[in-house]
């Protein structure tokens, strides 16, 4: 009778309480029933309506002080579901924060003169369609302008990198905490590379204008069109359709998104490489 009493309190106050889950056990003592009440995270906000409702009727109906331990197994609900929220919360702040820190640091090391032409890891070097010009014109005399154009494709990187910071922190952002648990125990780059899948479309898009402003800016294109015209001015070549500011954009993401990578690594796995309490609290116990 008590259970039917309760869940009729609670159907008058609000109608929601069909979201809830309620299984009866009966207990050694045939008197006393022993309520278990399985909670999800939205039910929580439902169950606060109806506590109140709960204990009147405990009270009305007379029920043996053993049963008082329904209020802890619903106030243990109430903080183990809480508690796992705050913790969701944090793992999903550390992910941020490493990534934050780790463009941070992947700019800083990328932003420089060098920065991307000095690091074989992500130098960027001819495209692969282009390799038959280069080695073509390195053989007859035409290497400082292959020299020239891979150096500019490099320098434009370096430019572009520091104004990715706002683009990248923006994105950051809108991750969500769905998969901020599977993140954390998954590879030594997992957060990065969930941030790759889901953000380089749009990180694209709006790092292109970028680059293609210090394409100019380095002069890029120029250094291009003096490698083509020396290839076009030999016999039996071909003409080859070539996206630069495509090419560029893209390979700019790539050593920034590499170096993001290795400092998601080294937080994970190197101690003295967690710099905040939140990094800790996160990567400590990983």
């Amino acid at each position: 009778m008590f259970p039917v009493l309760w869940f009729c309190a609670c159907l008058a106050a609000d109608r929601t309480c069909s979201d809830f889950t309620v299984k009866a056990y009966r207990t050694e003592r045939p008197d006393c029933i022993f309520m278990k009440l399985l909670l999800s995270r939205r039910d929580l906000r439902h169950m606060k309506k109806h506590i109140v409702f709960f204990a009147i009727f405990i009270l009305l109906g007379h029920v043996d002080v053993v049963c008082a331990g329904y209020f802890d197994t619903i106030f243990d609900a109430f903080n183990i579901s809480s508690e796992n929220e705050v913790n969701a919360n944090n793992v999903a702040a550390g992910l941020k924060e490493a990534l934050r820190i780790g463009t941070s640091k992947a700019v800083s090391n990328l932003g420089k003169v060098n920065g991307f032409f000095d690091n074989n890891a992500v130098k960027i070097l001819m495209p692969e369609k282009m390799q038959t010009v280069a080695n073509l014109l390195s053989q007859v005399g035409f290497k400082n302008q292959v020299d020239a154009f891979i150096l500019s494709m490099n320098r434009a990187a370096e430019k572009a990198v520091p104004e990715a910071v706002p683009l990248f922190v923006d994105a950051i952002k809108h991750m969500t905490i769905s998969d901020a648990v599977k993140i954390l125990k998954g590879g030594d780059t997992a957060a990065t590379d969930y941030f790759r899948a889901r953000m380089h479309g749009d990180l694209y898009k709006r790092l292109r204008p970028v680059v293609i402003s210090r394409i100019n800016s380095v002069g890029v294109t120029r250094t291009y069109n003096d490698m083509m015209r020396a290839y076009s001015s030999l016999p039996f070549t071909k003409q080859i359709s070539f996206d630069l500011n495509d090419y560029v954009t893209n390979k700019t993401l790539d050593g920034l998104f590499y170096m993001v990578a290795q400092e998601e690594k080294r937080i994970r796995r190197d101690p003295a490489a967690r710099v905040t309490h939140l990094l800790k609290t996160v990567f400590g116990s990983n």
